[in-house]
């Protein structure tokens, strides 16, 4: 009778096939949690940018620009902080022209709480000028 060859895999073979695939998946999960991870700080700063902005134009706009700070919070996470100075500029670079008055640094600060220990912040300064009406 002649002897049959066995037909399958090995428990060697299947044990390092198993392996290989949950090594496998274990990085491509770890890729993928890495860009949600990725995706929701770019969020964050997204929103972030556009509180910043929004402050920024209406800093001026809505009321005389004067020296001070106002804060406040948004969407229950971000907090926010807008300074103004006076802008001291060299007078032998830039000379001052009859509708300007004053120059103030306004900056903007909006920080939040991305994780339990880390805090982050995003911080946008620009100048602007009071003119005479």
């Amino acid at each position: 009778m002649p002897v049959k060859k066995q037909q399958g895999f090995s428990l060697l073979e299947i044990v390092i096939a198993f392996s290989i695939l949950a090594l496998s998946l274990g990085i491509l999960l770890k890729i993928f949690s890495g860009g949600v991870n990725s995706a929701m700080v770019s969020e964050d700063y997204t929103v972030a940018v556009q509180i910043a902005e929004g402050l920024m134009a209406k800093t001026g706009a809505e009321s005389s620009l004067r020296e001070g700070e106002e804060s406040g919070l948004e969407n229950d996470k971000y907090e926010w902080l807008v300074i103004i100075t006076p802008y001291i500029f060299d007078s032998s670079t830039i000379q001052p022209t009859s509708l300007v008055t004053a120059l103030f640094k306004v900056k903007v600060i909006v920080s939040w709480q991305a994780t339990k220990s880390s805090n982050r912040q995003l911080v946008l300064t620009t100048i602007k000028m009071v003119q005479q009406s």
